[in-house]
């Protein structure tokens, strides 16, 4: 990769970001001094799942980016128009799409209600496509402007692998649905420069959400900040010659020699940490 090393005074709207992997993103993006528009539901403290759009805005600011907070549900075309048109108007445009936000339920078929399917699908698919969408006249002109755009998807490597399937049809679906979108949309975006990634972990994160999962023990899992460090390279490659891949976060730290991790394990020196879905 062309590593442009910094993402200082760049504008990134990224979805999902008031807590766990967005706003781990993001503040790694802030550190840079880089501008965020910030699109989140949650407005409101809960205790079950701790940060809000605003706490998040507050921390960006704190390390030195510049925080936009819109609380936006992704489904909503409108919605999403609405806070791309927010960004553009305070921070001139959007250089950078990050698709983080995500539903997921590790359900079988006959326990997957249909309104927890069409979430997924909503959000996870849906979503991806509509905030693509509502960006793409932003990243042209960022393309045209020498200002590299990229779109990331957090989502995973593509596989026809029926154990992949198998305990969570619906799930599986819906993330491979956003994957669909990074193949599709880096051939068809191609040729205005703009690259359109997908990043994934090897290992369960600890995150928030990861913690309402019963039977997960968080001491086997790797920080959130491995996944912003893998996003920064990314998002710092040259866009031109950077676009269609489905990054894992440790191969990709291993391609530019980062190959000591302990520093991201919730517990430093856990050998056995809990591998995620969709990589074999």
């Amino acid at each position: 990769m062309n590593d442009q090393r910094t993402l200082k005074d760049k504008t990134l709207l990224i979805t999902g970001a008031s807590r766990g992997i967005g706003l781990a993103i993001a503040l790694r993006a802030a550190r840079d001094g880089a501008r965020i528009v910030l699109l989140a539901k949650t407005t409101e403290p809960n205790p079950k799942l701790p940060g809000t759009l605003y706490s998040a805005a507050e921390q960006i600011e704190a390390v030195g980016g510049q925080a936009l907070p819109v609380p936006t549900d992704i489904r909503d075309e409108n919605a999403v128009a609405a806070a791309v048109a927010q960004g553009v108007q305070r921070f001139g445009g959007i250089d950078i799409l990050v698709n983080n936000a995500s539903a997921i339920s590790l359900t079988p078929t006959d326990a997957t209600p249909m309104k927890r399917f069409d979430l997924m699908f909503g959000v996870n698919v849906r979503g991806t496509y509509c905030c693509t969408q509502a960006c793409l006249p932003e990243l042209i002109k960022s393309a045209k402007a020498g200002r590299n755009p990229h779109v990331l998807n957090m989502s995973p490597p593509l596989s026809m692998k029926p154990h992949w399937f198998a305990n969570h049809v619906a799930y599986t679906m819906a993330k491979y649905g956003m994957s669909e979108c990074t193949l599709g949309h880096a051939a068809e975006f191609k040729r205005h420069g703009i690259a359109v990634n997908s990043l994934w972990p090897r290992t369960a994160i600890a995150t928030a959400a990861l913690q309402m999962i019963p039977g997960i023990d968080i001491n086997r899992t790797r920080k959130p900040e491995i996944l912003s460090d893998a996003a920064h390279l990314i998002l710092t490659s040259d866009a031109k010659a950077t676009t269609g891949n489905f990054f894992i976060d440790d191969a990709l730290l291993a391609e530019h020699g980062i190959t000591d991790l302990d520093r991201y394990a919730v517990v430093p020196g856990t050998q056995d940490l809990i591998p995620d879905f969709f990589v074999d």
